[in-house]
């Protein structure tokens, strides 16, 4: 792997899994260095790297828990001995287990908070103390937060908290040219989505969307690219990428 300092630097978290593979490809085509963190998938963001290098790019793979302070401290640590330092943050990590508020199961709900909440937060935390001037930090929340889809409870209320989180976060970073969003993709083709669906369930919530199909990777990937590079006047929002669902 080279050593050369690139022009800007990402860390990817949940780089390894459906969008944040977009967006890792996606950054990476646009001349980051980038990245690539996994939670238990070591060997796809191995084999996600070498792709890159094979490109002529610049990557790394990082592991770790992202609700764990220290692995993550660790993994922030790695990006910047490779690359020198820090530019963009994008959270994709996050876990979904669909089902009544009413019935659910609190173990579950724990499980969501700690990944979803504690995760962004704990990301949050190490960005807000790394990234550098003209930098981003880009984390996900889902449109469920004002589509209300049944079912969907404990995963929008964690979401809701990521937007809260950022959009005062982009407050908290005044004076430092670090800008702070929130994206919220609709009904997206990726594991996560399509998981414990039926054909009809799924053809249901693409016909929601006025534009009659699901998301795709590419399509969240290309707003994150946005946020990261151009979009330097877009700050403390959240932007609903979806289709027109809601």
């Amino acid at each position: 792997m080279s050593t050369r300092t690139p022009q800007r630097v990402a860390l990817v978290g949940g780089g390894s899994g459906g969008i944040g593979q977009a967006v890792v490809h996606r950054l990476a085509a646009d001349g980051y260095a980038v990245a690539v963190h996994y939670a238990g998938n070591q060997s796809t963001a191995d084999g996600m790297v070498a792709a890159i290098l094979a490109k002529g790019g610049h990557a790394i793979a990082v592991g770790g828990d992202i609700a764990d302070e220290t692995a993550m401290e660790a993994a922030f640590d790695a990006v910047e001995e490779a690359f020198g330092g820090i530019d963009v943050v994008v959270n994709t990590a996050g876990i979904m287990a669909l089902g009544p508020i009413a019935d659910y199961d609190l173990d579950a709900f724990d499980r969501i908070i700690r990944t979803n909440v504690r995760g962004t937060f704990v990301i949050s935390q190490q960005a807000a103390r790394r990234v550098r001037p003209g930098g981003a930090i880009i984390n996900f929340s889902t449109s469920v937060t004002r589509a209300q889809f049944p079912g969907y409870g404990p995963y929008a209320a964690s979401k809701a908290a990521v937007e809260g989180l950022t959009l005062i976060l982009a407050r908290e970073l005044r004076g430092k040219d670090i800008t702070a969003n929130t994206v919220a993709p609709g009904p997206t083709a990726t594991p996560l989505f399509l998981h414990g669906k039926d054909e009809q369930t799924i053809a249901n919530l693409a016909q929601a969307v006025p534009l009659e199909r699901l998301g795709r990777p590419d399509d969240i990937a290309e707003t994150v690219a946005f946020l990261a590079g151009p979009a330097r006047w877009v700050n403390g929002q959240t932007l609903y990428t979806n289709g027109g669902l809601a």
